[in-house]
């Protein structure tokens, strides 16, 4: 072969069948165009997924409200305030308020502009998470309400009263400041809680199963069931726990022992895989959580909240407890409640110093008195009347 000068050209090389000319071979340039494309397509997703995950964290963490008032005002009696835990145990203050302002609460009754707490629960979260210990401190309670702010700016006196009447003087850091007076203990967190959130979180996990000795038409509770075993949405559940008249013996006793077992049920169902490894169950849960909370600075974010709910998660059912105060009738006035003592002041000891105490059902004391003269059994361990989270409310 000659070029077009004559002069001898090169030789062509010999053919060869490589990875792009070989038959049957994937066209390499077509190849590299998919694997762009795929991995394009993959960082989309990918980028996109975290986009709706930090939507979906911004909008939780929105959700929460936040009481500096609270703080603030803790703040300046700092001083007279039990002093801070050295261990990891914390000590959470759950309200549960009977507003009757904002959407849904009005048709619980007229709202004259003040609040009262209905439900009171002090959450004991013991270092290394390994227990929980909830104590219901009865609205009827006698106790000494400190010197506290009100929302106009003038101060109520010091004076001993009904336990709910501190949150209606003085709303959050009044009642924290009447319980730390109450049990030396400190409260490291709140969280309030009114009637609309309440029923909102029992819908979101799609009701809570109790079980009904009898009938109940309470039509100030707004609540008519019939007896048996039955799933309660939100609105009944929320006329299960405040019922009174209608159910047992009407007393606020019972009715505590009931909001705590509802309380355990309630754990249970959250605690539950079909909740917490399903997204589309677990996110109108902390949506409906979130919404319906006030808490503390230290508690107001989605992170905070999550590491406590994490931490929730890692004790058993089991060692999540419920119990009542250790309270009789007072003895001036059958209506309202007094501390046994010193049964009281032990409980309040062993919390305060993440000590750890028993809790079982009244038909299994063995001292045989009875609930309002409830005291610790002599053991190494102090053990009250109560029920935890393991125990069905239809046990």
């Amino acid at each position: 072969m000659t070029d077009r000068a004559g002069t001898p050209a090169e030789p062509d090389p010999p053919a060869t069948e490589d990875e792009d000319t070989a038959p049957g071979a994937p066209e390499k340039p077509r190849r590299r165009h998919w694997l762009r494309w795929t991995a394009l397509g993959c960082a989309v997703v990918v980028l996109a997924a975290a986009g709706v995950g930090w939507w979906f964290y911004r909008k939780l963490d929105d959700n929460i409200t936040t009481d500096t008032t609270a703080a603030a005002e803790l703040e300046k009696y700092e001083k007279e305030r039990p002093p801070a835990g050295t261990s990891a145990a914390r000590n959470i203050l759950l309200i549960g308020s009977d507003t009757r302002a904002g959407e849904g609460n009005r048709k619980y009754g007229r709202d004259r502009g003040t609040q009262r707490s209905d439900t009171t629960i002090l959450l004991h979260l013991a270092a290394g998470k390994s227990s929980a210990t909830a104590v219901s401190l009865p609205r009827d309670l006698m106790v000494t309400i400190p010197s506290c702010r009100k929302p106009d700016g003038t101060r109520t006196r010091e004076q001993f009263a009904q336990f709910n009447w501190a949150f209606e003087f003085g709303g959050t850091a009044c009642t924290i400041r009447t319980v730390e007076k109450l049990t030396g203990i400190r409260v490291d967190h709140h969280m309030v809680i009114d009637f609309r959130g309440f029923k909102k979180m029992v819908d979101a996990v799609d009701g809570v199963e109790v079980c009904l000795k009898e009938p109940v038409n309470d039509r100030d509770a707004k609540l008519k069931l019939p007896a048996g075993r039955q799933t309660l949405n939100g609105e009944q559940a929320l006329g299960f726990v405040r019922a009174r008249k209608s159910i047992g013996n009407g007393s606020d006793t019972e009715r505590m022992d009931r909001q705590q077992q509802f309380l355990g049920a309630l754990v249970n169902k959250v605690q539950s895989d079909g909740v917490l490894l399903n997204p589309t169950k677990l996110y109108p849960v902390l949506d409906a959580a979130t919404k319906a909370i006030t808490t503390d600075p230290g508690l107001d974010s989605l992170r905070d909240l999550y590491d406590l709910a994490r931490g929730m998660r890692a004790i058993p059912t089991d060692k999540v407890q419920f119990l009542t105060v250790p309270r009789r009738s007072y003895r001036y006035d059958a209506n309202r409640d007094e501390l046994v003592q010193p049964a009281a002041s032990e409980l309040f000891k062993q919390l305060r110093e993440d000590k750890p105490v028993l809790v079982t059902p009244d038909n299994e004391k063995k001292d045989g008195k009875p609930d309002d003269a409830d005291s610790p059994m002599p053991s190494a361990t102090p053990t009250f009347t109560g029920r935890n989270a393991a125990e069905g409310v239809c046990e």
